[in-house]
């Protein structure tokens, strides 16, 4: 529903702008600007991703968690995309998601939203006799937990099926 209504209003809005600053500039200058932003912003676009793929391959390299830095070359590419749309509202969001400070706000509200919707998951689909964390809850809490051994066979040790016989391109 939301990608239906952003397709609906976002060329309205640019419709609207063009025509308010077409009327305002003309229309060279008016097609001029938008030509240079989308140049202006390709050139960001390539050096902040630049910059963020060697931050990526950093974390990588030393163990730490990367997903800010992923979030952030998606943010960065989906920025290139708006900024090559023609449009200045387009453009406006585009520029908006090279500033640093803004791709960090808005991965720290996804990471809150995927947080909380991952411990409604773990407490709601929860396997029985857990608690919200994974661990075992106690007997007084009026719930059964089972406890039970396992050993681990080798797929090589089991007989073969009844009314099979190993074939050329199989171990014996």
């Amino acid at each position: 529903m939301w990608l239906f209504i952003a397709f609906l209003i976002v060329p309205l809005i640019e419709i609207a702008l063009f025509v308010q600053v077409g009327g305002l500039l003309g229309l060279w200058p008016t097609l001029l600007i938008v030509v240079l932003t989308a140049i202006f912003g390709t050139v960001l676009v390539r050096s902040q991703g630049m910059q963020t793929l060697g931050n990526l391959q950093r974390s990588m390299e030393t163990g730490k968690d990367p997903s800010r830095d992923l979030a952030h070359g998606v943010m960065i590419l989906f920025s290139g995309f708006l900024l090559l749309t023609p449009g200045f509202f387009t453009d406006a969001v585009g520029f908006a998601l090279l500033v640093p400070g803004i791709r960090d706000a808005i991965f720290a509200r996804l990471a809150s939203q995927i947080a909380a919707r991952g411990s409604m998951h773990m407490q709601f689909g929860q396997a029985p006799g857990a608690s919200a964390h994974g661990r075992p809850q106690s007997q007084s809490s009026g719930q059964t937990v089972i406890d039970g051994e396992f050993t681990e066979i080798d797929p090589d040790d089991l007989p073969p099926k009844p009314g099979t016989r190993p074939s050329g391109w199989t171990r014996d």
